[in-house]
């Protein structure tokens, strides 16, 4: 099987450019800079597929050396026609199947997924995020998968008895075709939270990834089918806002799952409104890390690290507004610069790395602006910031930036304010519980928040008053796909993951069965 699993990801998915010696068995598959991506990008009714559009195709990149990695086709009307009436089909089957019968199939996607390394080394190729947060990330695609295919069999009504003898009953039921829109900063982590619940349910999927990493979702796709999904349960079509506008307006899809910005959720928001369609958005986050003095230092600024920097800072729940009570202040800011100023930065590709590239040229030249602007605003820049050439050649053309720790920052400033989406960590200090409170809830957005302290009184009391839908205690950025995840306010609409997100998958029909003679009234 592992033999299998390769063989249908390397020949599927890259032509690799390799020395003429060929590398030992323990190099890895790939390295940087030698990934070329030739085969169709679009997946359905159970195969790859050339978009009927002959217009422009637009570039793809490879962070890590700035690189063209391959050429996206966006899908037009008559694609997505095709996609969604491929979904419907495999829907009329699929729904019929018992929830075991469709456990079976998803812990065999799973399965294939375990031999996860050539999946993982794609991601790196395509987000330019490290090789080790990537297994990580695949990993949880996995783990969901598996817990949703563990809830398929337990889905179930409610029998309520009604006087004379007779009763009522509920029937959970899938919603039909869904809809999913990915983000670039967790491509195939994203492709997995959203197609485990919905097939689960009973329902098949059209997912649209991210324009600037469209890569790993099509083996999601492959992996389903190969576990012996029905053709046309999970497609894939690629393209950036006409394609997604025309997945929300399609009379045949049912709902629309969406994972990225506010704006943009907005939109999809309103297109699906004219169809009555559910929508679950998860969105942007400038979430608070609140740290008092009593906390255990050392794993107070391993929490505010990892609230900041994974996957480059581009994670919407980061908690970038680290807010440090003043008495101990001056000895955490010590601390987190030297541990910030040690975090490796490079090829991604490397075991070494901690830090790879952030995802697009234009995003890192936006990532730095925030710094300029921050700087002009009076923060202090105590580390990072700047642009950063790795020392291998084949790598000067990624985008790479140091990360950044900003000191003296207020409330009022733009780094504090807006979602900068890069490793850039704002410091602010505090003085009472009541003080900070305040501060951390002025936002629109609500989508985490954290709080380090060893009054257990205190941390509960501070989480009842944080308005944010993930929170954390003495952690952070930890996400178990047993437990919901999503927020409050503008930083979203329903969950993500846990039980309660099968709710969001389906739908409930009430049955009255009447056992005796009707009552009338005429």
């Amino acid at each position: 099987a592992i033999r299998d699993t390769r063989s249908m990801l390397r020949g599927l998915t890259v032509v690799l450019r390799r020395p003429h010696a060929a590398p030992p068995a323990a190099v890895r598959c790939v390295s940087s800079g030698t990934v070329d991506i030739t085969v169709p990008l679009n997946f359905w009714a159970g195969k790859r597929r050339t978009s009927h559009e002959k217009g422009h195709k637009e570039n793809v990149y490879e962070p890590a050396t700035g690189r063209v990695l391959c050429h996206l086709e966006p899908c037009g009307a008559v694609d997505i026609n095709q996609a969604v009436n491929a979904a419907k089909s495999a829907f009329g089957h699929w729904s019929k199947m018992s929830g075991m019968e469709r456990m079976k199939i998803m812990i065999e996607a799973a399965h294939i997924i375990e031999v996860r390394e050539e999946i993982a080394e794609m991601e790196v190729v395509n987000n330019g995020k490290s090789i080790t947060e990537a297994r990580l990330d695949v990993d949880s695609g996995r783990l969901c998968i598996e817990y949703y295919a563990g809830l398929a069999s337990t889905l179930a009504g409610q029998h309520v008895q009604l006087p004379g003898g007779s009763f009522a009953y509920t029937r959970r039921e899938p919603l039909g075709v869904c809809v999913g829109i990915g983000a670039w900063n967790y491509p195939f982590q994203i492709a997995s939270w959203k197609s485990a619940p919905a097939l689960a349910c009973g329902n098949s999927m059209v997912f649209k990834p991210s324009p600037v990493t469209p890569v790993t979702a099509v083996l999601l796709a492959e992996i389903y089918a190969q576990a012996g999904a029905p053709d046309g349960l999970f497609n894939v079509v690629q393209g950036s806002q006409e394609t997604g506008s025309l997945l929300c307006h399609h009379p045949d899809v049912a709902k629309v799952s969406f994972t990225g910005s506010v704006p943009t959720g907005k939109k999809i928001m309103e297109m699906a409104s004219r169809g009555v369609k559910p929508v679950t958005l998860e969105l942007g986050g400038k979430s608070p890390l609140l740290i008092f003095q009593d906390s255990d230092l050392e794993n107070a600024v391993r929490g505010a690290l990892m609230a900041n920097f994974l996957s480059q800072g581009q994670v919407c729940s980061n908690g970038t507004r680290v807010f440090v009570q003043r008495d101990i202040l001056s000895e955490f800011v010590e601390e987190v610069v030297k541990r910030t100023q040690s975090i490796e930065i490079g090829d991604p590709l490397l075991e070494t790395t901690r830090m790879g590239a952030l995802v697009s040229k234009p995003h890192l030249e936006k990532v730095l602006s925030f710094v300029e602007q921050a700087k002009k605003e009076g923060a202090s820049v105590l580390c990072g910031g700047e642009p950063f050439v790795p020392s291998d050649p084949k790598l000067k053309g990624g985008y790479y930036m140091t990360p950044c720790v900003l000191g003296d920052c207020t409330d009022e400033m733009t780094c504090v304010k807006e979602e900068i989406f890069g490793p850039v960590m704002s410091v602010l200090s505090f003085e009472t519980e009541e003080e900070v409170l305040h501060r951390a809830n002025n936002t629109t957005l609500g989508l985490a928040a954290g709080v380090f302290t060893r009054d257990v009184r205190r941390a509960h009391r501070v989480v009842e008053h944080l308005k944010a839908g993930s929170c954390f205690i003495n952690n952070y950025n930890i996400t178990p796909v047993e437990v919901p995840f999503g927020g409050f306010k503008m930083s979203g609409i329903g969950r993500e993951n846990g039980q309660v997100t099968i709710e969001h998958y389906s739908q409930l029909k009430t049955v009255f069965v009447e056992m005796g003679d009707v009552d009338s009234l005429f």
